[in-house]
């Protein structure tokens, strides 16, 4: 299947390169005690290919051909674990309450699309804060996962956490997804990414928590990120991260990169208790 271009410059605003070192190596790659030196300046040079990449779709005029448009295969995506039966009830709760998030007619003719999920019974919608500086401040929009859409308002938006809560019509209809409780998740536990993902509304990957309290920049700050290896790509931005029990346990943000080529299997959300805490904020903010 040929994949569209004009989904966004790899290397445009919001390509981040990791803050290096002294020894040119990034900060979050620590090594271990006693690891072999030649090793280390191995995956040194190997780290300043890596950049930490926001995962909206962008398209307009200043945008150029994502790389997966391009002639010749990238890097391949990790292999995902086999699917525990849990996860297919986990995907069935979690896909009808997850959107796209549609910002057009901004700067320049620019707009972008991510994704968002419904965080209360008020229909406020979380989502990425980038989702919206990529579209130039231009109308929101949310589509329904039955093609329904709303305009949506912006209640407020943080970019220091990269984080946005938006509100759609009561006529919207969306139910909440159950959070995770604050420090419940665990290293090697399944998760689904869930999101639009090139456009792809309803699109479910699987992978596991691969690190927790990971160190990444995310919006204009170094935070702590979960790491999973579930396939995410640009338009994931905003999306849940679930676990086997439909939990969402963070919101699908960024991934590392090789030279700009899509999903190496190393992606990163922010922790649901920094999202609920952001999200508290804005909503008493904004109402």
């Amino acid at each position: 299947m040929a994949v569209s271009t004009g989904l966004g410059e790899p290397r445009g605003p919001w390509f981040l390169s990791p803050d290096l070192g002294p020894d040119g190596r990034p900060r979050w790659d620590v090594p271990s005690p006693g690891e072999d030196p030649s090793r280390r300046r191995w995956r040194g040079r190997l780290w300043t290919a890596v950049a930490v990449v926001a995962l909206s779709t962008v398209s307009g005029a200043a945008a150029g051909g994502w790389v997966a448009g391009q002639d010749g295969a990238g890097p391949t995506a990790a292999s995902a674990a086999p699917v525990p039966a849990e996860l297919v009830t986990a995907a069935q709760k979690t896909v009808p309450g997850v959107v796209s998030v549609l910002v057009g007619g901004g700067a320049a003719g620019q707009s972008a699309t991510g994704s968002g999920f419904a965080i209360d019974n008020e229909q406020h919608v979380v989502t990425n804060d980038h989702i919206l500086a990529k579209g130039g401040g231009g109308a929101v929009t949310v589509e329904m996962p039955d093609g329904r859409r709303y305009a949506a308002e912006v209640v407020g938006r943080e970019p220091g956490s990269d984080l946005a809560v938006l509100k759609v019509p009561s006529a919207a209809g969306l139910a909440p997804l159950p959070l995770a409780k604050p420090r419940s998740t665990r290293v090697g536990e399944p998760v689904l990414a869930v999101g639009s993902p090139l456009g792809l509304t309803g699109t479910v990957t699987a992978g596991i928590v691969s690190a927790l309290n990971r160190q990444v920049r995310l919006g204009t700050n170094r935070r702590s990120a979960v790491q999973t290896d579930a396939s995410i790509n640009p338009g994931n931005s905003g999306g849940p991260l679930v676990n086997a029990r439909g939990e969402v346990v963070g919101v699908n943000t960024a991934i590392a990169t090789i030279d700009g080529s899509g999903s190496i299997g190393i992606g990163f959300a922010i922790p649901i208790d920094q999202v609920q805490q952001t999200a508290d904020t804005i909503i008493g903010k904004g109402g």
